[in-house]
């Protein structure tokens, strides 16, 4: 049986050797379910699916939630876990085995915390959203999302990342004439339309917006061109998909108003194709500025979209912390140092316990 009384950075490494890919998870959720169910002192432990949740009811004034996914991106030859001169490599180690780790540990030896808890331990966060184990949760089960301040375990180098980026994907399409690229002069070409475009975004100069001491750098990128039909074609169509990563202070609605504008003028139609609601982080509301105040006051924004806008847009205050470099997510070297396991466990453990 996992060891939620030991080291949190062994527990870590036993969670890395349960192979747990997204949509093979049962192992590791009997695993999980099984320890709590041991070891949880005063935690009432259900199971929905693949994911595990626990909860106290203590009476207490606040409730935190703690919230990881179970689940990792296929293993790369990077299993089993190793510790080698302080660094635990392997799959997951930082996305977010360790952060699991944490938070399991705390709920089995935090005797008296000053809130109530909850510990939601969810699937298939990995591959499409549709899939992901706490939209389940949120339809399913919904009361068990109530908390004062959701914390998920991703990997932020031990920063509080607050609230996250929103973001949008546009496809703007330019329409022409074919012709023989020969006789080119009979012919429209929309690849050529596309030109004003590109220009568009070269001039762009993206905003800064600071909430809550937290700044939040906007992006309007290019992420992907499509057009032509031969060789020797003159094209009649043409399209350049366009990402927008904006600031949580703008809803999505404000957000393609925004990029509409952008390119006002232009001979070229905009269709929305995808998007996500930021998170603003929330950090004036009580139980969040606690948290806070116990990491020293270590936060900065959220760059890239994550689950805590789930927790936004039910008026839940969520930020991410957990130990690990998000960008040795999914890498065949991901690591974690182990240091900052025992970093982000003392921290919590000021929090909770007040």
């Amino acid at each position: 049986m996992l060891d939620l009384h030991g080291d949190p950075i062994a527990l870590t490494a036993a969670l890395v050797d349960i192979p747990s890919e997204s949509r093979h998870e049962t192992r590791i959720a009997d695993e999980i379910e099984a320890a709590l169910r041991e070891q949880a002192v005063g935690f009432e432990v259900i199971r929905n699916g693949d994911a595990v949740l626990a909860r106290t009811d203590l009476g207490k004034p606040s409730r935190v939630l703690l919230a990881g996914h179970t689940d990792t991106v296929p293993a790369a030859d990077n299993l089993p876990s190793r510790l080698v001169d302080g660094v635990l490599h392997g799959c997951g180690t930082s996305d977010m085995k360790s952060g699991d780790a944490v938070f399991l540990h705390l709920a089995a030896t935090v005797a008296d915390p000053a809130h109530d808890i909850t510990l939601v331990m969810y699937d298939c966060e990995e591959i499409e959203a549709t899939a992901n184990g706490l939209g389940r949760i949120e339809r399913e089960l919904p009361d068990w999302l109530a908390a004062d301040v959701a914390i998920l375990g991703e990997p932020s180098g031990g920063f509080i990342e607050a609230g996250c980026q929103g973001t949008l994907r546009v496809a703007i399409g330019a329409a022409g004439t074919r012709a023989h690229s020969a006789r080119s002069w009979l012919g429209d070409n929309a690849i050529h339309k596309l030109g004003a475009v590109l220009a568009r975004l070269n001039q762009y100069r993206p905003r800064s917006v600071d909430i809550d001491g937290c700044v939040y750098r906007e992006g309007l990128s290019a992420v992907r061109i499509d057009g032509g039909i031969a060789g020797n074609v003159v094209p009649d169509a043409a399209t350049v998909t366009v990402n927008f990563r904006f600031a949580p202070d703008r809803s999505v609605e404000a957000a393609y108003a925004h990029v509409c504008e952008v390119f006002d003028g232009l001979d070229v139609a905009i269709e929305l194709t995808d998007s996500a609601a930021g998170a603003l982080p929330g950090l004036t509301k009580p139980a969040a500025a606690a948290l806070v105040g116990a990491a020293g006051g270590q936060v900065r924004a959220k760059y890239g979209w994550t689950d805590v806008a789930r927790f936004a847009a039910l008026g839940i205050p969520a930020v991410n912390y957990g130990p690990g470099d998000p960008n040795l997510a999914h890498r065949a070297d991901e690591h974690v140092d182990a240091w900052q396991i025992t970093a982000v466990t003392d921290t919590l453990r000021r929090y909770l316990t007040g």
